[in-house]
């Protein structure tokens, strides 16, 4: 039995084409596609008529047909290794929100930061997805060492340390923010300032950890007091634990989730914070603000780390400067107990 034809009402409205919007703009064609493309002929009053027409008509360019004519995907890549972790995940997005507003997509392949095989089965997937670019938000120090030994057709950026052919800069200062928070309870009066370290293998941790014991040596203050964490509130509860036996009146903790655990150390020790004990966290994530106290941290500009990171893989210059982390004072900091100062 023959079907009955689709009634034209019935019908998806047709997508609009180039056509369509060369006419509502009243250019050519060939207009349309040097906006579509980035050409810097197109004056600025043109470019604007097309895009305000492409808008009106809700326009969406076919990324598949314009990869076969310009030979270019405009697909950036992100290989990630850590994508449920606070600062990864805002990471992941701020990229991704940069390079859209770029004009172009986002794939993103997820690898185990400690397996080889798996780190080289996402990379060659995104390869072969001919994405243009890549942004490695991997905080492994395995993953930057697999980057580094292979030969790379494709450039690509790194969140933690953003590195180009004959470019180098910091996206996300991980050592200048451990600075920061250490500064700050040194600057309070602290001089037992322990601190709560992150994995070994994350570049985060190593970093931070190096910032900490930079910011102490400076100030010829003691640098012993350490415990690893790895990155849970469960770990953190652990290391306050032993921080506070070594007698800490402050700590400095890689993360907020695990500042957490070390402000229920505290309690259950049955020491006040911020009274006999200081606390700071890092990252800034939303939940930080209500902790019991509301946490004193470190907050990274991930958006601005984001655009960063896509400007310069994209070749925009000047390369952009590093993203400075700021301090955020709440209540679990004060100056120690004069008998512990």
């Amino acid at each position: 039995m023959t079907p009955e034809p689709i009634p034209d009402a019935a019908k998806p409205p047709r997508a609009a084409s180039v056509f369509d919007v060369a006419k509502a703009a009243g250019v050519s064609h060939q207009t349309v596609s040097r906006v579509l493309n980035g050409h810097p002929s197109v004056r600025p009053a043109t470019r604007q008529k097309v895009l305000d027409a492409m808008r009106a008509l809700s326009y969406r360019p076919n990324l598949a047909a314009r990869a076969l004519v310009t030979s270019r995907s405009r697909i950036i890549g992100i290989l990630s290794t850590s994508s449920g972790e606070y600062g990864p995940a805002s990471g992941i997005s701020a990229v991704e929100a940069a390079a859209r507003s770029r004009g172009y997509s986002v794939t993103i392949a997820n690898a185990d930061g400690l397996d080889q095989a798996s780190i080289d089965e996402a990379i060659n997937h995104l390869v072969d997805l001919s994405a243009e670019g890549l942004v490695v938000i991997a905080p492994q120090l395995q993953v930057l060492a697999s980057l580094s030994d292979r030969s790379f057709s494709v450039p690509f950026v790194t969140l933690q340390t953003l590195a180009t052919v004959g470019t180098s800069e910091l996206a996300l200062d991980q050592v200048e923010g451990a600075r920061i928070a250490t500064a700050h309870l040194a600057e309070l009066g602290h001089r037992r300032i322990g601190h709560v370290a992150g994995p070994a293998d994350w570049i985060d941790a190593t970093s931070r950890l190096a910032g900490f014991t930079a910011e102490l040596d400076d100030r010829a203050l003691p640098t012993d007091l350490v415990s690893a964490g790895d990155w849970s509130a469960s770990s953190g509860y652990s290391a306050g634990q032993d921080l506070i036996a070594r007698g800490a009146t402050a700590i400095f903790s890689s993360n907020d989730q695990m500042a957490l655990g070390v402000l229920h150390a505290a309690s259950d020790a049955g020491v006040d914070v911020p009274r006999q004990l200081s606390v700071v966290g890092f990252d800034d994530t939303p939940e930080a603000a209500h902790y019991l106290p509301p946490l004193t941290t470190v907050r990274q500009d991930f958006a601005e780390a984001g655009r960063r990171c896509v400007a310069l893989l994209l070749g925009e210059q000047p390369a952009p400067p590093s993203a400075l982390p700021m301090l955020v004072t709440r209540a679990s900091t004060a100056p120690p107990p004069s008998d512990l100062a």
